[in-house]
């Protein structure tokens, strides 16, 4: 079952509680803090462009890239609507293939969980390297292990939002260190309700490997913070961000 087939209609209403333009502040925070001024900047796992836009509204020349043919039709209209000529393209970021480098680099929303495979995370990282310009920075953020096992793992959510409901059931493999959720969606239609599902799966990645995986693809100066805050993450921190820069 392909992820975002039929959530992406639904993504922005189920996440319209996240600022994000909070969340652009605080990638321009970590962007001051490594004095760095970033003119060109590639996002990938953009999804419906909800970080992508506001960057673009900020002045910064962004690209969007997504596996996601449908989340990406969203983001395109969504821009149009805002005037903004944003070129989004439709890859799978663990295989990127662009004949263009950029001073900065974005996954934001959890897009590294959901490289599940270790392998294909380690080749993602080596390509942001070499797509990033020397001094140019890698950003990305992902639900800890905390979050993932504690918060989500094994539970059960329910909840309405405008006209349609969904119930998300989330299996935890401690083992593994894997979180299923399945998606039920129950969309009102003529009287009745249309039932669709989604499955999704995320990893839970240490912030001790994914440092070290990032040394290893070759950056350096790498810092990790707790969320939204230039600040080291705790053991109950639900997401970090990282940094890391390209000498």
């Amino acid at each position: 079952m392909e992820s975002y087939y039929h959530l992406a209609e639904y993504y922005d209403v189920l996440m319209d509680d996240v600022d994000y333009d909070n969340w652009c502040s605080f990638i321009e925070k970590i962007y001051n803090a490594y004095d760095c001024k970033p003119h060109n900047i590639l996002d990938t796992a953009c999804g419906t462009g909800n970080i992508t836009i506001p960057m673009a509204l900020k002045g910064y020349d962004i690209w969007g890239v997504d596996i996601s043919e449908e989340m990406l039709a969203i983001a395109e209209n969504k821009a149009r609507n805002k005037k903004l000529n944003i070129k989004f393209i439709k890859q799978n970021m663990t295989e990127l293939a662009l004949n263009k480098s950029f001073d900065s680099v974005l996954c934001m929303c959890d897009g590294v969980n959901y490289i599940v495979d270790e392998e294909d995370l380690f080749r993602y990282f080596k390509i942001v390297y070499n797509l990033i310009k020397a001094g140019g920075i890698f950003i990305f953020d992902i639900s800890s292990r905390y979050k993932l096992a504690n918060i989500l793992g094994d539970n059960t959510l329910f909840q309405e939002k405008d006209d349609f409901c969904y119930v998300w059931e989330n299996c935890f493999d401690q083992e593994e260190e894997l979180l299923e959720m399945h998606l039920n969606f129950f969309i009102p239609q003529q009287g009745l309700y249309k039932r669709m599902e989604e499955y999704h799966m995320q990893r839970a990645y240490s912030e001790e490997h994914l440092i070290k995986l990032l040394s290893e693809a070759g950056f350096h100066n790498i810092k990790s913070y707790d969320d939204m805050k230039l600040e080291k993450p705790t053991n109950r921190t639900e997401r970090i961000f990282f940094a890391a820069q390209k000498l």
